[in-house]
């Protein structure tokens, strides 16, 4: 059976996208003003700190960004991959009930037992839930 067409999950990012090309003009714009200022033989002054700091710095800022494009890109593709998981598992389960032959046997949803059936005989180690206790009014008496 051929997998149906499903939705592209959503994928964060294109605002820190526009940021990580941003940096990386300004940051080439930089490269190049240092390599321009070093083919021409200039001492070293001021203005070639300027340009070193700015790529270095735009440079790093970047890859930082990049990075944290390609970690929220990965982590939106493994969410929806686990949404698309528990969506199938929910459907078998359902559609399996459904065309089962036998009668399903369905494990009921814990609830607390009427005051009737409680055990009283616990050994030493075993807690006792505030509701084993018969202390159902005990928010009522703090107040």
């Amino acid at each position: 059976m051929a997998e149906p067409d499903r939705p592209v999950p959503h994928r964060p990012g294109a605002v820190s996208l526009f940021f990580v090309a941003k940096a990386g003009v300004f940051a080439l714009g930089f490269w190049i003003w240092l390599l321009v200022l070093a083919v021409r033989g200039d001492p070293a002054e001021g203005v070639h700190l300027i340009a070193a700091t700015g790529a270095v710095c735009t440079t790093l800022v970047g890859v930082v960004l990049g990075a944290r494009v390609a970690l929220q890109r990965n982590a939106a593709a493994r969410h929806a991959e686990l949404k698309r998981l528990l969506v199938d598992i929910s459907w078998n389960a359902f559609a399996a009930v459904g065309n089962s032959d036998q009668q399903a046997k369905v494990v009921p949803f814990p609830t607390v037992p009427p005051d009737g059936d409680r055990a009283t005989n616990r050994g030493p180690g075993e807690r006792v839930s505030a509701l084993d206790r018969g202390d159902r009014n005990r928010g009522e008496r703090r107040r």
